[in-house]
């Protein structure tokens, strides 16, 4: 289960912003597709957790829109992760150009567990 955090500087609209909540989450989901953790295109509860915040006036970014993913790791994600970080930021470079876009993907060891 990706945690998506977005940070948004002031140009990005919120037509946009809506434009990338209906893309992140398949986009996401694909990128970090493993055979621990495979993706069937279907999307349920808890699959992914997106969260936007806007910048705040002591902030600093050069860019317009940070895109961070946490997902857990495994080998199979490791080994290619830039690959996997540059397929998220092909996916909503079409709904923010022309926005400057920036993604982080961040493999940590982790667990999760939810209830149903």
């Amino acid at each position: 289960m990706p945690i998506v955090e977005v940070m948004l500087g002031q140009g990005v609209s919120d037509c946009q912003v809506a434009d990338l909540a209906a893309v992140l989450p398949h986009a996401v989901s694909t990128a970090v597709e493993c055979p621990e953790e495979p993706y069937d295109g279907r999307l349920g509860p808890g699959d992914v957790e997106l969260r936007f915040r806007s910048l705040g006036p002591h902030d600093s970014s050069g860019l317009d829109v940070t895109i961070e993913i946490r997902s857990k790791w495994f080998a199979s994600r490791a080994e290619n992760r830039q690959q996997r970080c540059d397929a998220v930021l092909a996916a909503v470079t079409d709904v923010l150009n022309p926005l400057r876009v920036g993604v982080y993907l961040m493999l940590p060891v982790a667990a999760w567990s939810q209830t149903e």
